[in-house]
């Protein structure tokens, strides 16, 4: 199911069949420096399960697969992610991973800009969150790009150091 068109990407929902094309986003290293670190196919696996119980049994939303248009390659995904509770409320995370290839050509930050209206006109989403490592000078711009704010940090079970929440609420753009 097709969620978001831009003039370059398709986002639809994902399919069991994308485990292998996400392979070059959860098990590269250097893509995964500001995640969980390198996963494996098993965890894919349930990844994906994960996400298309959530598109049709919990909230209607999830990461969608990012569609390269012109090659019809799968070249990561974006999208929302539900948190029952992160410093002390209910939270919708926009966010997004995208394979190293594609990296630096400004796919992060059209992708982030269509889930953002989707969630804003589709979804009447009112408010949406990013968590950011402070060092991750690439997301840092694509948050700021989506009009998102820094409004605190957090401390993340399991993180060694903060992350830094960026909140947008009401309808930007």
């Amino acid at each position: 199911m097709m969620v978001a068109e831009t003039q370059r990407l398709c986002l639809r929902h994902f399919h069991i069949c994308d485990a292998e094309a996400l392979q070059a986003i959860f098990a590269d290293a250097e893509v995964m420096h500001f995640g969980d670190g390198v996963q494996t196919d098993a965890w894919i696996h349930t990844w994906l399960l994960q996400t298309l119980e959530n598109y049709y049994k919990n909230w209607g939303f999830g990461p969608y697969a990012v569609v390269e248009k012109e090659t019809c390659q799968m070249i990561g995904y974006c999208g929302l992610f539900y948190f029952a509770e992160l410093a002390g409320q209910a939270e919708v995370e926009l966010g997004y991973r995208l394979a190293k290839v594609h990296w630096g050509k400004g796919y992060a930050t059209e992708a982030a800009i269509a889930i953002r209206e989707y969630a804003i006109k589709t979804l009447s989403l009112t408010r949406l969150v990013a968590l950011i490592d402070p060092s991750n000078a690439a997301s840092l711009k694509v948050a700021k790009k989506l009009g998102m704010s820094y409004e605190k940090e957090i401390m993340l079970e399991g993180y060694s150091h903060p992350d830094h929440l960026y909140m947008l609420e009401g309808s930007k753009g």
